[in-house]
């Protein structure tokens, strides 16, 4: 095994995601605290909708469809494409629903959407990006002292084998892909937000076109992504497609909030 030395500008990197996955939910939680005075709950609350629905209950049905027509949706990048947009958009979606309609039935205002979504797309950072980083960090800092490799001598052959192939891409990558996750999480929580904002004004109002609005813009972003990522585009374009939606969804979602009068 050949064994490279993990750059000072990947380690950086690396920082950087993980201070934006477990920086930016906590800094948001208390800025929207003091500047809405949003409860401090419903961010808890968010996270914990978060989980169900997307880390367990859609899980289940991954589990599922890849059981019957795992052989099937791989092969063809439209339907993997539309499959993980919809799955997405419809767990997340209705789980805020859900979340808004009854766990928030006598605190929900504009200001406490907000607070859902940070807490949405907070905890989706720390678990899906900011602990996957935390492993980078301390794998790199092995690598470059040579302790990982002392380590894995120790392992059957078969299990060095096989952590070898994990570890091997933070010497490989290019430096800047380890700022460009902290970079599509900080998008991915604005976006979360956004979305809170919509789902609020359907159950506020009972305009299902919000609701409407919300899926559409979940699948919309998800499938892109999956499709631009399958077709072997670069990691700056993805980001720099999804940036763009970003930016014009929030125009919008601002406007929309400032035009409540509810809270």
């Amino acid at each position: 095994m050949e064994w490279g030395r993990v750059s000072t500008a990947s380690i950086v990197g690396m920082i950087f995601t993980l201070l934006v996955s477990f920086g930016i939910p906590i800094f948001l939680m208390i800025l929207v605290r003091i500047k809405t005075r949003a409860r401090i709950s419903v961010f808890f609350i968010g996270c914990g909708f978060f989980i169900v629905f997307a880390l367990i209950l859609e899980q289940i049905l991954h589990a599922i469809v890849f059981a019957v027509a795992g052989h099937i949706l791989p092969s063809s990048i439209i339907l993997y494409g539309l499959y993980g947009g919809l799955a997405a958009a419809l767990f997340e979606e209705t789980g805020r629903f859900i979340a808004m309609k009854f766990c928030m039935k006598k605190c929900l205002d504009k200001n406490n959407a907000l607070m859902y979504g940070v807490g949405h797309g907070g905890v989706e950072a720390i678990l899906l990006v900011g602990l996957t980083y935390v492993n980078n960090l301390i794998y790199s800092m092995m690598i470059n002292s040579g302790g990982l490799q002392q380590t894995m001598s120790l392992l059957e052959p078969s299990m060095q084998e096989t952590l070898y192939m994990q570890v091997q891409v933070l010497w490989q990558l290019p430096a800047y892909q380890f700022y460009l996750g902290g970079v599509e999480r900080l998008l991915a929580i604005v976006l979360q937000i956004c979305l809170s904002v919509f789902v609020y004004k359907a159950v506020k109002t009972g305009r299902k076109k919000f609701f409407a609005g919300a899926f559409l813009i979940h699948f919309m972003v998800d499938f892109l992504t999956i499709e631009t990522v399958r077709l072997g585009l670069p990691t700056w374009a993805v980001e720099l497609e999804v940036l763009v939606i970003t930016v014009v969804i929030a125009i919008f979602t601002v406007k929309l909030y400032k035009a409540d009068k509810e809270s």
